[in-house]
């Protein structure tokens, strides 16, 4: 079935596979396709994926989907993303690099679920920065800024040469478009990013010890907040 009116993607990156749906503007879905991702693990709780893996599922998906639905890809007028909470981390020209000791360049994700990082979050927590108001007053070993943190204590290496660090979801968007725009759910709900007030608080940075970013004008992990459904 192909007809010349406006249809959508929705991609959804779990923890185990890439999924795909082709949706009609009311919200049927017309076909839809998953593929498998790949998953590390390593002793201390370190659980690791690559973005190249991902972004292969990603494509591939898509592209089986969009064949069954029989839509045509120019009456596809917009796609959504949503991905799990995990870190990327990307060099020069957008090259992975490594996260974990493996030092295996291919696995630049710190995924939701790894808790490498629960000294730091337990650290961040006893400091009692006011943004820890806005995530219930605990941080999670499973958000961004501890798992950040224990990159520059523990792999302070990719940590200088990292040229931006994504959320999930935000890396995909990247990889799609070429913006580096990020979606103020997850930089909100994740990074502690201040919506109401649109911007990040330069204080907590340095209070915690990733002084860096601060003084960068936070260019590795956002300059440009958007809300979702921005063009």
């Amino acid at each position: 079935m192909t007809t010349e009116t406006k249809h959508f993607v929705g991609i959804d990156v779990g923890t185990g596979s890439a999924r795909a749906g082709v949706f009609t503007a009311e919200g049927r879905m017309l076909a839809s396709a998953k593929h498998d991702i790949a998953i590390f693990y390593e002793a201390g709780e370190i659980v690791e994926q690559s973005s190249n893996d991902i972004w292969r599922a990603i494509c591939t998906s898509v592209r089986e989907a969009v064949k069954a639905s029989g839509v045509s890809p120019s009456f596809v007028a917009g796609i959504g993303v949503d991905a799990t909470c995990s870190l990327v981390v990307v060099g020069p020209e957008g090259s992975p690099l490594p996260v974990g000791p493996s030092e295996d360049t291919e696995r630049n994700i710190i995924v939701w679920m790894d808790h490498r990082a629960v000294e730091q979050a337990q650290r961040i927590t006893r400091m009692g920065h006011d943004v820890l108001r806005y995530v219930g007053g605990t941080i999670s070993p499973e958000m961004e800024t501890p798992k950040l943190l224990w990159l520059k204590e523990h792999r302070p290496k990719t940590f200088a040469a990292a040229e931006h660090f994504f959320d999930l979801a935000d890396y995909i968007t990247w990889r799609a478009t070429g913006s580096l725009a990020r979606s103020s759910c997850t930089v909100t709900c994740k990074w502690t990013y201040l919506a109401h007030e649109q911007r990040w608080d330069p204080t907590y940075f340095r209070a915690i010890g990733l002084n860096e970013l601060a003084a960068e004008g936070f260019a590795r992990i956002g300059t440009e907040i958007v809300p979702p459904g921005t063009n």
